[in-house]
């Protein structure tokens, strides 16, 4: 791994707070937050509450605007990095958590395969919390294949929730399991004719060609020996295992604080995150690494905060939700290098150029969290025996659930009643409905008794 060749990547996280996305603020904002040095190769997007329940949990063209949203800001944000083209070459959501993978036009040849994967974490397994995963290979210019693994999560929510946080984490490593998947390729270009009313994949050619096969006895987890990781989502860890009481928020970080022992600094929360902890103590998110954090919490912002976040400098105040602690909830991490390697290769590894928090949006209480990095374009080798002590790949933390198939197909079969059901209470047209079937049953009711009587 002599090489210096590296793969650009930009990772975006961003809880919607089921609203649809402003396109153009959020790839200004975006485009703005980049590092001046090459625009990304892959552009992995990870989304929570992209959309209302009864959408996600039905799916098909429900969500359609949501994720034409998502790539209208990629494309207009691609324009600004000197007219780069960006192909969606897969999105996948499971329930309200989705990912999408966009790579640049010229590089869309070198995706050679992708598979995909999702498993649910919130009430019955269903997907208002989950994770959903998508693995590839990318070829590169010596024929080997680097294999990149993305995954998008959504934990339980609440400062007191921090051991179902962790149990969460460990059911998604052992109820992800990735599999081969055919899929398509939209362009950026297609999208900003339309990005709107366009549906998903109207203007796409296949990608793939052929898929690599999988045997029962080949499981595929979230660690594998031979693949990158990279982490993003609303992990929900908190700096606090209560919620604030009384006057608590009078000592919330404020922006003009410059020094870091302040106790109004946001450094000050930082020392009490949840996260940190629960990774230095091996609890979670076994073996990833995130980089320094030097950026606010992400969340919880005010309905003011919201409501003036159109202007262009939303950093002169942070105005706090009283009933949470302001967190750093939305949160990228990533998988480093094994060690044999980075000994092998010392100055070679992953390297991260920026690491931060967009200004936050109208449509919710999260700020998206943003990374760019640089990862060697060379694969991972296969360890040799039973592989590095200590190398999660080789010996992930927790074993893949064998009725995991059977428990995501019962979960999903929930998800679509509960779909239903919250379409017929949420959406005009499902009252529509409701009203129908209403007055349709009490007219056959009386003639149904005028008839007996």
């Amino acid at each position: 791994m002599a090489s210096t060749e590296a793969l650009n990547i930009l990772v975006i996280t961003f809880n919607c707070a089921r609203h649809l996305l402003q396109p153009d603020l959020f790839a200004k904002r975006l485009s703005k937050a980049l590092p001046d040095s090459q625009r990304p190769d892959i552009i992995l997007v990870s989304l929570q509450e992209f959309a209302p329940i009864a959408y996600c949990f039905l799916g098909g063209s429900y969500l359609a605007p949501y994720f034409q949203r998502f790539q209208h800001a990629i494309h207009s944000a691609g324009e600004a990095l000197g007219g780069a083209e960006y192909a969606n070459v897969i999105t996948r959501n499971l329930g309200m958590t989705a990912c999408m993978v966009s790579v640049l036009e010229k590089h869309q040849e070198n995706i050679q395969w992708i598979e995909t994967g999702g498993v649910g974490v919130g009430l019955q397994e269903m997907g208002n919390k989950g994770a959903v995963g998508v693995r590839l290979g990318y070829g590169t210019s010596n024929g080997e294949i680097l294999e990149l693994t993305f995954v998008a999560a959504h934990l339980a929510p609440m400062e007191e929730a921090l051991q179902r946080r962790n149990e969460d984490w460990q059911n998604i490593v052992r109820g992800l399991v990735f599999t081969p998947t055919t899929t398509t390729t939209t362009t950026t270009k297609a999208i900003s004719q339309s990005p709107i009313q366009q549906p998903v994949g109207e203007e796409s050619e296949p990608l793939l060609e052929q898929q690599p096969k999988t045997t029962s006895q080949e499981l595929k987890g979230v660690y594998t020996s031979n693949s990158h990781l990279i982490l993003a989502g609303d992990l929900n860890y908190r700096t606090s295992s209560t919620r604030p009481q009384g006057s608590a928020h009078l000592i919330f970080p404020k922006p003009n604080s410059e020094h870091h022992d302040n106790d109004d600094h946001f450094h000050s929360l930082l020392q009490n995150d949840q996260l940190s902890r629960e990774l230095q103590a091996g609890r979670t998110c076994h073996g990833l690494s995130e980089a320094p954090i030097d950026f606010p919490p992400s969340y919880k912002y005010s309905k003011k905060a919201q409501r003036l976040a159109n202007e262009e400098d939303t950093t002169t105040t942070w105005d706090w939700a009283k009933h949470r602690w302001p967190s750093w909830c939305d949160r990228i991490l990533y998988l480093d290098l094994p060690a044999r390697l980075r000994s092998e290769n010392p100055g070679v590894g992953i390297e991260v150029e920026k690491y931060t928090a967009l200004p936050l949006m109208p449509t919710s209480d999260h700020r998206p969290v943003v990374l760019a990095m640089r990862i060697p374009l060379r694969a991972i080798p296969t360890a040799e025996g039973d592989g590095e002590e200590g190398d999660v790949r080789s010996n992930p933390p927790f074993d893949i659930n064998p009725w995991w198939r059977e428990r995501r197909l019962a979960a999903r079969r929930k998800e679509i009643a509960v779909g239903i059901l919250a379409y017929l209470v949420s959406t005009w047209v499902g009252r529509g409905i409701l009203l129908v079937l209403v007055v349709d049953g009490i007219v056959g009711w009386y003639l149904v008794k005028g008839i007996l009587g």
